[in-house]
């Protein structure tokens, strides 16, 4: 009896009907399947984000079959028989099958085919080497990966040191899949083979190794992949800044026992030392982008410094100084390094109150300065300062007067 996926929700839908229909009118109902993460996702009860189809035509029958049934087609990577079908705003990915004929481990040439297996072969690990047709029945060329898939076990496809030196970022993806899908002890050969070729890791571009990361930092629980890629060295490899696991894994139990919650980015400034220094030269590394530098360096800043017994005058402070995000990205790290879990329900205490507290707005402009006698100048803003100095050390003090007052008295103090 084939097995089948059934047919889902993203299966029925009327977008991919219609991308499948305009393939198979122009090459038969064989000439396409669904592929790769939508099965597998589907097979493991994982949530279907982008649907991947792969077929035996040619990127230039694809686009011909979408615009013939007046869907658009856009050549995002032809040279490797990619086309990308768009239908009422939704894309679907549309690969013809492949061979691989040259690699070097970044990137490969590859050679069209209409053989399904000869395309499962070039796959990275059995579970994603698994294809399912309009009606759900599943294909499995490699006979391993519908088990896989079932059993939580990542296995290349084929010999492992192949697919590694075919492309170098397999070595990440082996721990990305692991703290996605793996269960149990993982496989042993090709947890050897990553160890034994992850200084090709150095042959990859930032882009890739950055999207890889933070993909398997994204994980619900990725304490164990990242135990194994310490003890290997590919962490190493991928991350020469990281200081250790210990905050990280404080961290993400954190996340996911008191707080029911995943950040990715938070997750990669745990595995860092508190140095701003050290977040801009990972950001830079890794090709980060603006925001995501921004807020690494201003997470791993170090004042001031954040206690889980802080008064709320205090935390009111510092939010004031830091801004709520930053506060909250520094109060988890700082709880992370705490080592008194008696201390929980103050560090909890800190988050929503950063998150809610209405920061105020100093309610002194330049003008009111220079009427109170400063020069237009450079002194403008030191007395702005030191008056904002006082008003927060009067926890934002809601009177006006009173601030009229001081500013005078520190005018006075400065200009004469």
């Amino acid at each position: 009896m084939t097995e089948t996926i059934g047919i889902k929700p993203w299966l029925r839908a009327a977008e991919t009907q219609a991308v499948m229909t305009a393939l198979m009118v122009a090459g038969g109902v064989d000439c396409a399947r669904f592929v790769g993460g939508c099965v597998r996702n589907t097979l493991t009860g994982h949530p279907v984000a982008d649907i991947d189809i792969a077929t035996t035509l040619t990127p230039d029958e694809v686009i011909k079959a979408l615009e013939t049934a007046g869907l658009k087609a856009v050549p995002t990577g032809v040279e490797h028989g990619t086309v990308t079908a768009v239908c009422k705003g939704k894309p679907f990915e549309v690969t013809t099958l492949r061979r691989d004929v040259e690699t070097d481990g970044r990137r490969a040439v590859v050679a069209f085919t209409t053989d399904w297996s000869e395309d499962a072969q070039r796959r990275d690990f059995r579970l994603n080497a698994l294809y399912a047709d309009i009606k759900g029945r599943l294909f499995d060329p490699t006979g391993h990966g519908i088990e896989d898939a079932k059993a939580g076990r990542i296995v290349f496809v084929g010999d492992p040191d192949t697919r590694i030196a075919e492309d170098a970022l397999r070595i990440l993806r082996f721990f990305r899949f692991l703290a996605w899908y793996g269960r149990g002890e993982p496989d042993a050969v090709a947890l050897a083979a990553c160890e034994r070729m992850k200084d090709r890791i150095g042959q990859l571009s930032a882009e890739r190794i950055s999207k890889e990361l933070l993909k398997l930092l994204g994980a619900d629980d990725p304490r164990p992949a990242l135990r194994l890629m310490a003890t290997t060295g590919v962490l190493t490899q991928a991350l020469p800044q990281a200081q250790g696991l210990a905050r990280f894994e404080r961290l993400v139990g954190i996340e996911t026992e008191q707080l029911f919650q995943c950040d990715p980015l938070l997750r990669l400034a745990a595995l860092l030392p508190d140095d701003p220094q050290v977040g801009l030269s990972v950001a830079q590394a890794l090709r980060l982008s603006n925001a995501e530098r921004d807020r690494l360096v201003a997470a791993l800043g170090q004042t001031p410094r954040m206690v889980s017994w802080m008064s709320p005058r205090e935390a009111r402070r510092a939010v004031y100084r830091l801004g709520a995000g930053t506060f909250c990205d520094r109060a988890l790290l700082a709880w992370a390094a705490s080592e008194r879990p008696a201390a929980t329900v103050q560090w909890r205490a800190l988050l929503p109150m950063a998150q809610t507290w209405p920061r105020p707005t100093f309610p002194i402009t330049g003008e009111e300065v220079m009427a109170a006698g400063v020069p237009r100048g450079p002194l403008v803003g030191a007395v702005m300062r030191e008056v904002e100095d006082w008003w927060i050390d009067q926890d934002f003090i809601d009177d006006k007067l009173s601030l009229v007052e001081q500013l005078k008295a520190v005018a006075q103090g400065m200009v004469y």
